[in-house]
């Protein structure tokens, strides 16, 4: 039981490391005033409702595990490290993974939308990484949305069969394509095009971020099966009481 712990706490100083190395990014997320007010404001008041579910679940998975809460602080991790990370793309921009996927897969997209605000509000104010008035825009794309749907992949394949490594792989890297078709229809609902409109703003972020963000998320669910792959060597008792 010590050595497992103790192999768990090597993981988790793992990435701990990975983050003291990874590079200021201001890549994907939308940046500081990007958005008009209003904009600002409605996307954080969708957020809430999620947001406030996702703090009584948290308080509901430590009430009845509280071994539970290493792994809570390794999925955080997780998604501070991936979402750090910035890579140039073909485009010009620059493009990072989300990490989420994996709080999707084992606590659901509720608790993984505290996390996600959690490390967008670290890296918007230590980092310069998004913006405090676009934080309810970055929420909603990456650590809700996002998580929804690897979450819902996740559940179907495993109630289909399929393998969990490929379940779980899916599952990141859908979760993590989608984060970006998102982001990218946020930013063309506040600036549709002159000519076409939205449809064609939509077409336009999309065509510069969701297809440069294809090998990323193809490189997230891969790590993403890995560090499950871990966690079910070391971890296989905390897994076992949140049913994965």
């Amino acid at each position: 039981m010590l050595k497992r712990k103790e192999k768990l706490s090597i993981l988790g100083f793992a990435l701990l490391v990975m983050i003291a190395v990874a590079p200021v990014s201001n890549a994907m997320h939308i940046m500081e005033g990007y958005l008009p007010l209003a904009h600002c404001i409605l996307w954080m008041v969708i957020c809430i409702p999620i947001l406030v579910i996702g703090l009584l679940n948290i308080k509901k998975t430590l009430g009845e595990d509280r071994r539970t809460l290493m792994l809570l602080a390794l999925t955080g991790a997780f998604v501070f490290v991936l979402s750090s990370l910035k890579i140039p793309s073909v485009t010009g921009s620059c493009s990072h993974m989300t990490g989420t996927g994996l709080g999707a897969i084992l606590f659901g997209p509720c608790v993984t939308s505290i996390l996600g605000i959690i490390v967008l509000l670290f890296q918007a104010v230590l980092l310069a990484h998004g913006g405090l008035t676009t934080l309810g825009a970055n929420c909603f794309s990456m650590a809700i949305a996002g998580p929804i749907l690897a979450y819902a992949v996740y559940k179907l394949l495993i109630k289909m069969n399929v393998n969990k490594k490929v379940t779980v792989f899916l599952a990141a890297f859908l979760g993590d394509l989608f984060t970006y078709c998102v982001t990218s229809v946020e930013l063309a609902i506040a600036y549709p095009s002159e000519v076409g409109g939205f449809g064609a703003s939509v077409i336009k972020f999309l065509g510069i971020f969701a297809t440069t963000q294809v090998p990323l998320a193809i490189i997230e669910g891969i790590l993403t099966v890995v560090i499950v792959i871990a966690l079910e060597t070391y971890a296989r008792n905390e897994l076992k009481s949140l049913s994965f």
